[in-house]
């Protein structure tokens, strides 16, 4: 049993934000990424921002010098990390590893992240049910797995000598080879999971290395126990557990007073929900010295737990997921009673990481006498992390001193809280009216055969029809004009004229390239969420509000406040001009109302699905317009699809139901002969086919590049019989495929899937690439279409 003394009595995090407050780490990295800095310029850049962050931490009230403020910094992404940590590549980089010590120089890390010439990238999929996504470890019986990277021991001395005694933060072992994949060299029948003995022992050295230069605690992250959607019976999770935490938290003794340990103190987490039955107790059977819960999403356990003496209980009651302030007192109510289940000490917490909120609400402060760029009633609803840590210090005390210690704290979050349920557009009548009147027949479309033959006798494509997803790339160019369009310093017809001239030039270069149905660019958006939530009633937007979707990749997520609708036409316009200027067919694009809702930071006062139908409704409302304006195809993007699909099994069904339910709402209105697509990517899809198929889109594309098409045989296996655009172009990665590449994946497509059913189409949109990446890498898919179409 652990001897531990009372683990963070002031309160701690799971994580915080790492790109910096005003992106530095993703500008350091992608200058790098230019060969305009080099490696030790890029070095400093995160050192500096990893000494800004610790220092912060404690000025917002974290202890110093007891392990409560996480280290979780990376360049890229933290199972990434872990993959570096035990130079466990793939084959296919092996020649990047140092001959000496197996490790990862930065250049290296970045290629396996982004892939070379012929070498693809590790997979991309989303992390659990956030918006973020992480990089799919690839290991086989022959992975090298050692301790070879001692980049978390160098960063903790680097805290210290700042002051800080910090907490390293890792992705526990189960965890990561529960969300990996078998290398495509591994034998048959064999699980990532089989390796986890060598995992555990590389880890066993980690521990032993941080111990000897005198680390106190070390956070393990194994949020596969608050899910069962893995492809692991939870008897073997629960198993791989037992077995891992045997051998780090048994086999290897904490120091004493009197004595050096083998390892620091271990605290285990499982963020994004509630633990598997019985996971609770089996963390607290091993000797672990803290286990951290989720309470925001989980259920609170009501009864003593055996094994929790001797532990410090981590309660996870403050959201690291979404911005809402807490009402401070309803969360004492669920922290106090916590004492009756037996453990040594309560500790309050974040219930995940804050890297999924933005840094300071203090940021959407700027300019001289320019105000806030939010309303200064809905900035006092929000907190984001800075807040957050904050709320975390105000509840360690309240338990510590009691809650007459802070009681101004508590009236004022309370105050809060009240405000914002009685605020004027929270509840919009006419929206209630609107959405309470629906009835089955404004979520269906006629039979698809139907459909399928009016579209075809208006469009008139060819067998194996090209077209991109939507966006093209963003040059600076158009970033600075609208940027200065933003500030009021381009007129509002300057404006346009550019944005209208950037269309005509990318309908040129698409009718140049031979695409079949072609696109505007998107050249007005700034993102597929936040352009359409600047135009619809109940949301706002933030000016510094940066939250890392992957990589380099930062967000602006907009607040979804109040009840939506949609005062006035969207993009109508811009699609209408760029179809005067061609005579092929021009897709009008939208998100749609999941995808909105899941890169939103979303009201927590109703539920989810009654907000998705008020989205619908205003996106209805501008599927109608578009089609009145001649547009004969217009994409519904549901790329969020299945990052919202709720981790336990038994919670899927009534979630599929009301997302499927607000896309149909959406894209029901239609004429038979107006073609209906939607776009799916990051996800694994073979778990959402039947909502796939739900949907009812006419043509659905779906990210396939990187898994090699592994979904079209799903589909062709769950009978799908519409059109399916399987991408054919990684367009996260910066490498150009060559046309056999692109002519191979489609070929493996068309076998699977009847010919007349197939699109050609990339991964995603191109905004986040260059005209120098993006106009070869369509040549090529256009060849390849070509040559498959004359084979067919």
């Amino acid at each position: 049993m652990s001897t531990t003394p009372a683990a963070f009595p002031g309160g701690t995090i799971l994580g915080y934000p790492r790109i910096g407050r005003r992106r530095e780490l993703k500008k350091a990295v992608e200058s790098f990424w230019a060969g305009r800095t080099d490696a030790v310029d890029l070095e400093v850049t995160a050192g500096a921002l990893r000494r800004e962050t610790v220092r912060r931490l404690v000025d917002l009230g974290l202890n110093p010098d007891d392990g409560s403020v996480p280290a979780a910094f990376s360049y890229y992404d933290q199972v990434l990390d872990v993959v570096a940590l035990l130079g466990a590549v793939p084959e296919r980089f092996r020649d990047l590893l140092d001959d000496e010590d197996g490790s990862l120089e930065l250049d290296g890390y970045f290629t396996v992240a982004r892939g070379r010439g012929e070498d693809a990238p590790l997979e991309m999929t989303k992390w659990f049910d956030t918006n973020y996504h992480y990089l799919v470890p690839e290991i086989s019986e022959t992975t090298p797995v050692s301790f070879a990277d001692h980049r978390v021991v160098r960063e903790y001395a680097e805290a210290k000598e700042a002051g800080v005694t910090t907490r390293p933060v890792l992705v526990g072992p189960v965890t990561f080879l529960a969300l990996s994949k078998a290398a495509d060299e591994a034998g048959e029948g064999f699980h990532p999971l089989d390796r986890l003995d060598d995992v555990v022992a590389a880890y066993a050295e980690l521990l032993r290395a941080l111990a000897a230069v005198g680390v106190p605690w070390v956070q393990l992250d194994e949020p596969a126990l608050v899910t069962d959607s893995l492809d692991v019976p939870a008897e073997r999770l629960h198993a791989a557990i037992a077995s891992a935490y045997r051998a780090l938290a048994t086999d290897l003794a904490t120091g004493t007073d009197d004595a050096d340990g083998e390892r620091p103190a271990i605290l285990v987490t499982a963020p994004f929900g509630g633990l598997h039955d019985d996971a609770l107790a089996l963390l607290a059977a091993t000797d672990v010295d803290a286990i951290a819960i989720d309470l925001v999403k989980g259920a609170t356990p009501t009864t003593p737990v055996p094994g929790l003496e001797g532990k410090t209980l981590v309660a996870g009651v403050i959201d690291g997921h979404n911005v809402w302030r807490a009402d401070l007192t309803a969360k004492l109510d669920v922290v106090e009673p916590l004492r009756a289940l037996g453990a040594g000490a309560l500790a309050v917490g974040t219930s995940t990481s804050l890297l999924h909120v933005p840094h300071d609400v203090e940021d959407e402060v700027f300019g001289e006498g320019a105000g806030t760029t939010l309303d200064p009633r809905l900035r006092d609803w929000l907190a984001f992390a800075d807040q957050k840590v904050g709320e975390v210090a105000t509840l360690a005390r309240a338990l510590a001193d009691g809650r007459d210690a802070v009681a101004d704290a508590l009236a004022a979050s309370s105050a809060a809280v009240a405000s914002r349920a009685v605020a004027a557009g929270v509840v919009v009548p006419a929206v209630r009216d609107r959405a309470a009147a629906l009835t089955d027949a404004d979520f269906a479309r006629g039979p698809y055969a139907e459909r399928a033959a009016a579209q075809a006798a208006r469009l008139n494509l060819p067998a194996l029809p090209t077209t991109t997803i939507g966006s093209f790339p963003q040059t600076p160019e158009i970033r600075k004009a609208r940027a200065a369009w933003t500030r009021g310093e381009l007129a509002d017809a300057d404006y346009s004229a550019a944005m209208r001239a950037e269309i005509g030039r990318v309908v040129t270069l698409q009718e140049e390239l031979g695409l079949d149905v072609l696109v505007h660019g998107e050249p007005e958006r700034n993102d597929m969420v936040q352009y359409f939530a600047e135009q619809l009633d109940g949301f706002a937007v933030t000016a510094n509000g940066w939250v890392q979707s992957y990589g380099s990749r930062c967000v602006r997520p907009p607040i979804l406040w109040g009840d939506v609708q949609r005062p006035a036409p969207i993009t109508v316009e811009w699609s209408a001009y760029t179809a005067s200027l061609t005579e092929k067919p021009v897709k009008g694009m939208l998100t749609g109302p999941v995808t909105i809702l899941a890169w939103s930071f979303v009201r927590d006062d109703q539920p989810l699905g009654d907000t998705a139908n008020q989205v619908g409704l205003a996106l209805r409302d501008e599927i109608a317009d578009l089609e009145a304006a001649g547009i004969g195809i217009v994409q519904v993007d549901e790329p969020a699809l299945r990052e919202l699909l709720p981790l336990r099994r038994a919670d899927q069904p009534a979630y599929l139901d009301w997302s499927v339910g607000s896309f149909r709402l959406a894209t029901s209105g239609v004429e038979a002969a107006t073609q209906v697509h939607t776009h799916l990517c990051y996800s694994e899809f073979g778990e959402v086919i039947g909502a796939i198929d739900g949907l009812d889109a006419d043509v659905t594309s779906v990210e396939a590049a990187r898994s090699r098409m592994e979904i079209v045989p799903e589909l062709a296996d769950a009978g799908y019989s519409r059109g399916i655009g399987p991408g054919v172009y990684d367009i996260h990665s910066p490498r150009v495929p060559s046309a056999g590449e692109v002519t191979e994946l489609l070929q493996l497509a068309v076998k699977s899937i009847d010919p007349a059913l197939v699109w050609v189409n990339p991964d995603c949109g191109l905004k986040t690439r260059g005209y120098a990446e993006v106009e070869p890498a369509l040549a090529h898919l256009v060849e390849a279409a070509r040559a498959v179409r004359a084979a067919l």
